[in-house]
């Protein structure tokens, strides 16, 4: 006879706990498969509770399927051997992975947290959820609110000398995600070039998609243009204003060649990214190649991550007219990935020119960060076996270390002495047969008192 203590029920209907302790039986296999219940009344008598009870729980664990009815027979446990779960240990508590703990880590491309304004951006925030506008509790339109499209085309023009119309900006979480949707707007039909060296992520992403790519070498002016047409290439990936790694700026020159070819077949673009190129310490700004363009077959991205914070997941894209009916009708679908809490907030930051101002604050704090770093290397033992390669741009320079140490030993011994480096062949498709390391130096998130110190550990390495 089925016997439970109701009284261990708590708060859980009386029906409700003896469903639970049946059902539990028949799992673990207390109560044997195709095994003949107790009928309503006998189980409701040995329980000393009511019939109704019983009934309940009995038609909940028919429901579900753990008894059958046999009319005129009564009820029987159901074979649920299959769904049975073998007992194991509990599993070890997850552990929050965070990452190590440098004592400098030359290879994140980050930004100085400490110099975001968070105060203006906490106003604003509040300023925007206090409104009761309709638009932030609204779906949000798939290429953005229109009021931080706006506040960009501002921007730019203003700043980049590009007469955009904010219909042609579609707002994106991350450049990333912008570039999946080019690839899904051009189809696997269509071959990506990308520089080499250069950013390796997008490679990779053209290569999740399916699409073809080539990786197309670079000289001193940028992307080799010979080069760019034998690959067959119908899109470019190009940086002209600050290439990453090498912070070349392409010339004139060369960009006409570029033009050239984008502009000889119909169905060729460029997409120029524009990343980082806030931050030159020298002479004007450098003029994007959309602005230059008088064929409309220029793609423009830029991201407000290296900017502002790289939680701020908002980047953009300005797409030629042309091109914006064809993702109009292809990509339109897909939802705006960034808040309207978010894009309100960045829209009011740069249209009350919170955004220029810090770019300017962040400019002169680049600027001093580069110079000290600079001045600890020619003061170190690193000035006699090194060389600096800099552009007076972007928040990184490139140092030639002459040494015989491999990769992997320096790699052994940055980690050792708490650096974390990043070498010039980690952004490298073809193979590399210069005899001296060349390292990426990522200054803009090593803080200041930290940086003789840091510049001594990285001598330590070739000594």
């Amino acid at each position: 006879m089925l016997t439970y203590d109701l009284s261990k029920r708590g708060k859980a209907p009386l029906y409700d706990y003896l469903y639970q302790c049946i059902r539990e039986d028949i799992i673990t296999g207390a109560i044997r498969s195709g095994e003949r219940l107790p009928s309503k009344r006998t189980l409701a008598r040995h329980l000393n509770i009511g019939v109704i009870t019983v009934t309940n729980a009995y038609a909940q664990l028919l429901t579900e399927g753990y008894i059958t009815s046999v009319e005129k027979k009564g009820y029987f446990a159901a074979d649920v051997s299959s769904y049975r779960i073998p007992k194991s240990s509990a599993p070890a508590p997850a552990k929050d992975k965070t990452e190590p703990d440098y004592f400098a880590d030359f290879k994140a491309n980050r930004i100085s947290l400490k110099s975001f304004p968070m105060t203006a951006w906490t106003r604003l925030m509040r300023e925007t959820l206090s409104i009761s506008k309709r638009e932030l509790w609204q779906t949000i339109p798939w290429n953005g609110l229109f009021i931080l499209r706006r506040a960009i085309a501002d921007y730019l023009r203003t700043n980049r000398a590009m007469n955009v119309d904010p219909e042609q900006i579609i707002i994106g979480a991350g450049t990333e995600y912008l570039y999946s949707r080019l690839l899904q707007l051009f189809g696997p039909a269509t071959t990506f070039a990308i520089e080499d060296p250069g950013y390796k992520k997008f490679g990779e992403i053209s290569q999740s998609f399916g699409n073809p790519w080539k990786y197309v070498p670079i000289d001193d002016a940028g992307l080799c243009i010979d080069a760019l047409e034998e690959s067959g290439a119908d899109v470019v990936h190009v940086s002209p204003a600050n290439h990453f790694p090498t912070g070349i700026v392409m010339p004139v020159g060369r960009r006409i060649e570029l033009f050239r070819w984008v502009n000889r077949i119909s169905k060729r673009y460029i997409i120029e990214d524009d990343y980082d190129s806030e931050f030159r310490y020298t002479g004007k700004f450098i003029l994007p190649l959309y602005a230059q363009d008088t064929q409309n077959r220029v793609i423009y991205l830029n991201t407000f991550s290296k900017t502002l914070v790289p939680s701020l997941r908002i980047s953009y894209m300005v797409l030629p007219k042309k091109l914006l009916e064809r993702y109009k009708k292809t990509q339109s679908f897909y939802s705006c990935t960034v808040s309207s809490f978010e894009q309100y907030t960045l829209a009011l930051f740069l249209k009350r020119g919170y955004f220029e101002r810090h770019i300017n604050r962040m400019k002169k704090y680049y600027r001093m960060q580069r110079t000290a770093i600079l001045d600890a290397i020619r003061r170190s033992p690193l000035n006699d076996f090194s060389l600096v390669t800099e552009r007076k741009a972007g928040t990184h320079f490139l140092l030639t270390v002459n040494t015989a140490l491999s990769k992997e030993c320096i790699k052994k011994r940055a980690k050792k002495t708490g650096l974390h480096l990043s070498f010039f062949d980690d952004y490298r498709h073809a193979p590399c047969c210069e005899k001296n390391v060349q390292l990426v130096i990522n200054y803009a998130g090593i803080p200041k008192e930290k940086i003789d110190g840091a510049v001594s550990r990285l001598a330590e390495i070739f000594r």
